[in-house]
């Protein structure tokens, strides 16, 4: 059996007197599609920042292909983080650079390279999610908010990560963009042979993106199975979350809870 790519155990994180992490534990397997789905403040952005490095969990482990990454830093975290890809939940473009740079910018840390070359590598991505070299020179908001999130996920392959995070990848979208997005994903995870683990609340994106959805509630995943069994889990967090019912064991507002 192969060693899991990301491997999440007993992983717990506090702000103040609010756990937002309690007890997360999920493994990942190489070349699978994850989705988290949850309410708002039930720690799926925090269980991403854990991941990446931008927080550091109070308690826990995290392995990324076999090898504890809680706590790196330095050229250790550098390398680490030279494994991920991002797609950001806005886009996250950056308003004064030309698409092309936009695209490289994981490439060249933002650095002035041989522009040539950039921008035949930025070409050659943004013809991966469906778009051409005529915007190559245009500024972010010369473009849709369709076309800025696929210069976002053309920005997330470019360097050809072993992973991807998708942050919400179809908000702001309406639902022929937002599944336009969902194909790309698929399409991409399956032809680079990535890693993918994406956080959502939208439910179609969910079911067609991911290989396997995981539920987090308070803190914990509370069940997790493949995308076909996500309308017929027979479990009452999810059901009520999946069909957006007011009644079931899910509160309305989560509640703080004391260390």
């Amino acid at each position: 059996m192969s060693e899991p790519k990301i491997k999440l155990t007993d992983v717990a994180k506090a702000f103040g007197t609010t756990r937002v992490l309690d007890g997360m534990t999920l493994s990942i397997e190489p070349g699978e599609s994850v989705a988290i789905i949850g309410q708002s403040g039930s720690g799926k952005s925090v269980t991403l920042k854990c991941i990446l490095g931008l927080i550091k969990p109070d308690r826990g482990s995290i392995l990324l292909d076999g090898d504890e990454i809680v706590g790196l830093s330095g050229r250790d975290r550098e390398r680490v983080q030279g494994k991920f890809g991002m797609l950001f939940q806005g886009g996250a473009l950056f308003d004064s650079l030309p698409i092309w740079r936009n695209v490289t910018f994981g490439l060249t840390r933002g650095r002035l390279m041989d522009s040539a070359h950039m921008k035949r590598v930025a070409q050659e991505n943004l013809e991966r999610v469906g778009l051409d070299a005529r915007i190559l020179n245009l500024r972010p908001n010369e473009l849709s908010g369709g076309m800025q999130k696929r210069v976002a996920l053309a920005r997330a392959i470019a360097p050809r990560p072993e992973i991807i995070f998708f942050d919400e990848p179809t908000t702001g979208l309406d639902p022929i963009r937002a599944d336009v997005i969902n194909d790309l994903i698929v399409s991409l995870v399956d032809d680079l042979g990535v890693t993918a683990l994406t956080i959502t609340h939208d439910m179609a994106s969910a079911r067609k993106i991911a290989h396997r959805v995981a539920m987090l509630y308070q803190g914990r995943i509370v069940w997790h199975g493949p995308r076909d069994r996500l309308y017929d889990s027979g479990n009452p967090y999810v059901d009520q979350f999946v069909q957006g019912r007011a009644d079931g064991p899910i509160t309305g507002d989560r509640r703080s809870r004391s260390q």
